[in-house]
C-alpha cells in the first residue's frame, strides 16, 4: 500500500476512534470541568505509539507503509494536542488554572510515564 494512502486511512480511523472515545464518555454522562475524552485519547494513542515503536519495532521495520498506517495515521489522528491545548485555554479563561495546570500535568506524566513502563518491559 502506498504510504500516503496508509497515513490517510489510519488518520480517518484515528479520528473516527477519537470521536467514539468522545461520544461513549458523553453517553456514561462523564461531563465536568476536566477533559476526559481528551485525556483518554492521548492516553490510548500513546500506549499504541509505545507499543509499536517499542515492542513491535522488528515486525514493523520493513513495513514502511504499516508503520506510517499506525503512528502517523491512527495515532496522529487519535491524539489531539490541538484540542488539549483548546481545552485548557478554556479551564485558563473561565477561571480554572488550577484545572488547567493538573490536565497538563496530568497529560504530560502519564503519557510519559507510559513510554516509561513499556519501553522498561521491552
Amino acid at each position: 500500500m502506498n504510504i500516503w494512502a496508509a497515513i490517510f486511512i489510519g488518520g480517518g480511523i484515528g479520528s473516527l476512534m477519537r470521536y467514539g472515545i468522545t461520544r461513549l464518555l458523553l453517553a456514561m454522562d462523564l461531563r465536568g470541568a476536566f477533559p476526559w475524552a481528551t485525556l483518554l485519547s492521548n492516553l490510548l494513542s500513546t500506549a499504541i505509539l509505545a507499543w509499536m515503536l517499542l515492542r513491535m519495532q522488528a515486525h514493523f521495520q520493513h513495513r514502511p507503509a504499516l508503520s506510517a498506517f499506525v503512528a502517523v495515521g491512527i495515532c496522529g489522528g487519535f491524539s489531539t494536542f490541538s484540542t488539549f491545548s483548546y481545552e485548557n485555554f478554556l479551564l485558563f479563561r473561565e477561571g480554572s488554572p488550577g484545572m488547567a495546570m493538573a490536565n497538563i500535568a496530568v497529560n504530560v506524566l502519564a503519557c510519559f510515564s507510559i513510554f516509561w513502563f513499556v519501553a522498561r518491559s521491552a
